[in-house]
């Protein structure tokens, strides 16, 4: 559970009145990926709906049957979460914000190279054109979806080249929806196999191999992967 005074607030304004849950900023795009990644006592500091927070104010039932149709504690997290917003201090978007930069230049620059000279661009030259096309870092959006809008803004300034490489992987019938939900936008086949196995073939950045094999290991202990050509 994360402490108070790291915890932020989510708020949902809805029929005239406030919903306000206490949650920590780096679990929050986990929890969006992945609701099940993520345990709701470890997302919340306190485990109660607001009406304001900073007074301990809280609704009614009524009022939480009306607009979350009902009382308990996850559906109404989730429906702050998607439809309201995040309220970070200054200081902790500036921190996020810069996490976040950090990692998505380190993306690029160990993806892409040089179609010239076949060397990797130096994080500093992605960086600097980043700033000259100020490029903006949302906290809430995933890194994957960020690398992608960072590429298209970058290609104009610095010549940049992808290697990919392709991933079979075979995963038990019982971890599929979990695999497939992270896999789903780099799937280029799939089938069933008659033992209820899932296998499925993924085209992903080269830097990113093992990343995503970690990833999926996460979801499924035993899936086996091998690099294909």
């Amino acid at each position: 559970m994360v402490s108070l005074d790291d915890a932020v607030l989510a708020r949902l304004e809805k029929g005239g009145s406030r919903y306000e849950i206490l949650v920590d900023p780096e679990l929050v795009q986990k929890w969006k990926n992945d609701n099940d990644s993520v345990n709701l006592s470890d997302l919340l500091a306190t485990e109660q709906i607001w009406s304001d927070a900073s007074s301990g104010d809280r609704p009614t039932s009524e009022a939480l049957i009306k607009i979350f149709g009902s009382t308990e504690l996850a559906p109404c997290v989730s429906k702050i979460l998607k439809d309201g917003s995040i309220q970070l201090t200054t200081s902790q978007r500036k921190k996020i914000v810069a996490e976040k930069k950090k990692k998505i230049i380190n993306e690029i620059a160990t993806t892409a190279t040089d179609p010239k000279t076949k060397l990797p661009h130096p994080a500093v030259r992605i960086e600097n054109a980043l700033e000259e096309a100020r490029f903006s870092v949302d906290p809430f959006l995933s890194i994957e979806r960020q690398v992608q809008d960072a590429i298209k803004i970058l290609k104009p300034l610095i010549p940049l080249q992808f290697t990919t490489v392709k991933l079979a992987f075979r995963i038990s019938g019982k971890d599929y929806g979990g695999v497939n939900q992270l896999l789903r936008n780099s799937i280029i086949k799939e089938e069933w196999m008659s033992d209820g196995a899932w296998v499925c073939v993924v085209e992903v950045p080269g830097g990113m191999k093992n990343e995503i094999i970690s990833r999926v290991s996460q979801r499924s202990s035993d899936a086996d992967v091998k690099e294909i050509d």
